[in-house]
């Protein structure tokens, strides 16, 4: 069974290892998270992230954060990283974790969800365009990983 909630101070431990194990150069241009290296920061709270269990252990999240800390850009919200046990995927837990970050996005008077993602992790892509997110932009060669120039897709879906 596959759950939803908020996170708890109490999941850093389990988040952190999640990250690890998920993290790689598909996923993100920055380098590893190095072991040790706290979940939640200065920058992260944990109800800025939303966890799915599937028969009780963490599986994945979703983290939801404001946009610019300006009033003009109230109304977005950011989806600002996604991850799931490799052990569970093919379960569903990435697109409920995405729509249940959409949802909560909704009730928080938002207007507007928007992502980055890199252009070579399709399947990342296909997960949100299955809920609803369109390419906004693209900025060509932005990264370079693994002697690559990679793309940064922006994605978004509108809400009002």
């Amino acid at each position: 069974m596959i759950t939803l909630r908020t996170a708890r101070a109490d999941d850093e431990p389990a988040l952190a290892t999640l990250d690890r194990r998920t993290w790689t150069t598909a996923v993100s241009p920055a380098p590893a998270p190095p072991p040790g290296t706290p979940f939640f920061d200065d920058g992260d709270d944990p109800e800025d992230f939303l966890v799915a269990e599937h028969d009780g252990v963490v599986a994945g999240y979703v983290r939801l954060a404001a946009g610019f800390p300006i009033a003009a850009h109230d109304h977005v919200r950011v989806i600002g990283g996604l991850a799931v046990d490799p052990d569970r995927r093919r379960l569903g837990i990435a697109r409920r974790l995405v729509d249940a970050a959409v949802a909560e996005a909704r009730q928080r008077g938002a207007r507007k969800v928007t992502l980055r993602v890199l252009g070579h992790n399709t399947a990342a892509r296909r997960v949100y365009e299955s809920c609803g997110f369109v390419v906004e932009g693209v900025l060509r060669g932005e990264f370079r990983v693994d002697g690559a120039d990679v793309d940064d897709v922006l994605m978004a879906v509108r809400l009002a």
